[in-house]
């Protein structure tokens, strides 16, 4: 994913703030594990959130124990051991960088270049779980397809990466996927896609490059694009703040979820008032 995802931190309680810690810090071991060291470095918060969904679905409790690692010597810090789960979400970690930055490459971006630096990681993901890199590569090649064509539908331009989800969590889940887990990752994916484009909004429009809200609204900053569409805006992104609602309901959890649910229910919205209208003390805001 791409870093948007975020707990509203007061409202986090002290023993989910270790645990997501601890799961950074063990999926970034799981990463080293599977795919090599150097695709660790490509690691964010996005897929500690997911390996805390995904496990607890399965109703796979995590170990912490306390280790130490080459960017923290000095002190003992929580890790998750390393398994099953995490090694395979360290793989989709590390398919979507080489596939982001294939794609930062072809936009002209000078960061395109450090895909060299993922091959290899990419190749050991491809060997071990090669229905991921296909997933990814299906769906970013529709993305692509959409994008080239001019796409000024904003439901449409989100499709791939929303059913990219879906997609990966019905592989993860396995037995434990289920219409409503289906649902909540394709809501978080379109999420995801749409608050990226909108956060790269004036980046985009001032290099020439696809924005499917500047083909939709056509003005030249986001503020005028935002103020231009608002009422479009908030509709889809309070759907998609009502559809996570709705499917977590429905969702069987085998642990305590207050980590996911301060995530979902309150660290997303405010993550999007952020980047939709600018406002800087988010984590102030309920």
């Amino acid at each position: 994913m791409f870093g948007y995802i975020a707990p509203d931190a007061p409202y986090l309680f002290k023993k989910d703030e270790t645990l997501y810690k601890a799961l950074y810090c063990g999926l970034c071991k799981s990463i080293g594990a599977g795919c090599g060291q150097v695709a660790r470095t490509a690691l964010t918060y996005d897929m500690a959130f997911t390996s805390a969904l995904v496990h607890n679905i399965r109703g796979e409790d995590v170990k912490i124990k306390r280790e130490r690692c080459a960017v923290h010597l000095i002190k003992r810090r929580p890790v998750t051991a390393v398994d099953d789960t995490t090694v395979a979400l360290g793989c989709v970690n590390t398919v979507l960088a080489y596939f982001k930055l294939c794609d930062d490459k072809a936009d002209g971006e000078a960061r395109g270049a450090l895909r060299h630096l993922y091959k290899k990681g990419y190749k050991r993901a491809l060997k071990r779980h090669p229905e991921v890199a296909s997933i990814i590569s299906r769906r970013t090649g529709e993305l692509a397809a959409l994008e080239k064509a001019g796409c000024a539908v904003i439901d449409m331009a989100a499709e791939p990466t929303a059913e990219m989800m879906r997609e990966i969590s019905v592989y993860l889940l396995k037995d434990y996927s289920t219409v409503d887990t289906e649902k909540l990752f394709y809501s978080l994916g379109k999420w995801v896609y749409l608050i990226d484009a909108l956060d790269d909004y004036d980046k985009d429009v001032k290099k020439g490059r696809y924005n499917v809200f500047y083909n939709v609204y056509g003005e030249k900053s986001k503020a005028q694009a935002v103020e231009k569409g608002k009422e479009e805006i908030n509709f889809i992104f309070d759907m998609l703040f009502s559809e996570m609602r709705e499917s977590l309901k429905k969702i069987k959890f085998y642990f305590n979820h207050d980590l996911t649910d301060n995530i979902i229910l309150r660290g997303i919205p405010i993550k999007t008032r952020r980047v939709v209208y600018g406002e800087k003390n988010e984590q102030a805001k309920s």
